[in-house]
């Protein structure tokens, strides 16, 4: 029972790991292409439809591609990024380049609900554009940007367990070589389960967050 114990918190750290790595790198540049998706539409602050219909592009592709077939695809990027293709820092390469197409366009909802007398009192007031875009859109969307980070980190805890499919390490290695490899039943129990729990976890902190945001 105690090396069973230990092999799941090694991989439970591995997959703390992964996520967290990987939903700062993803967050941040979801963030930047959130907020220029919105500020370079039609009458907004920033407007440039070639940008705005590029980025498009860019985002619906990276959507578009299966997590599964990304990790395989992008295995020269991260070895040259990394120096390897297999293991728990590999794997925040792939996991990284999945979720931000993701963020960006959770952000953008989040941004697209703000009315649109928030941005004509700014304007009204003489703010400029970076001015509005961190003194208006951010604080004021800041309760629809934390539900995106959660919501990404729970698609992360996710591709996390596809990662350990191809070595990647993580509850998702431990489930496929030990449960599904051994057949040992109670492994694959406890890794899905501990899964569950992160991702309870995940989406509680994420609530918690989101009403403190409310209550400013």
């Amino acid at each position: 029972m105690l090396p069973m114990i230990n092999i799941l918190i090694h991989a439970l750290g591995e997959t703390l790991l992964m996520v967290s790595v990987s939903a700062i790198g993803a967050c941040f540049f979801g963030l930047i292409l959130g907020l220029a998706l919105e500020v370079t539409k039609p009458h907004q602050i920033l407007p440039h439809p070639q940008l705005h219909h590029f980025l498009e592009i860019i985002i619906n592709t990276g959507r578009s591609i299966p997590f599964i077939i990304l990790l395989v695809a992008i295995i020269p990027i991260t070895r040259f990024l990394v120096g390897t293709s297999i293991g728990t820092v590999a794997a925040i390469v792939p996991l990284t380049l999945g979720a931000i197409p993701l963020s960006a366009r959770l952000i953008e909802s989040a941004l697209m609900e703000l009315p649109q007398g928030l941005l004509d009192a700014a304007n009204a007031m003489g703010l400029n554009s970076l001015q509005i875009i961190t003194k208006v859109l951010i604080p004021e969307a800041l309760p629809g940007i934390l539900n995106s980070i959660t919501m990404t980190l729970v698609t992360l805890v996710n591709y996390s367990a596809m990662a350990g499919t191809i070595g990647g390490g993580g509850l998702g290695d431990v489930a496929i070589r030990y449960g599904y490899q051994r057949f040992d039943f109670k492994m694959m129990f406890l890794t899905v389960l501990i899964l569950i729990l992160l991702v309870q976890l995940i989406q509680s902190c994420g609530h918690y967050f989101v009403k403190k945001c409310h209550h400013r």
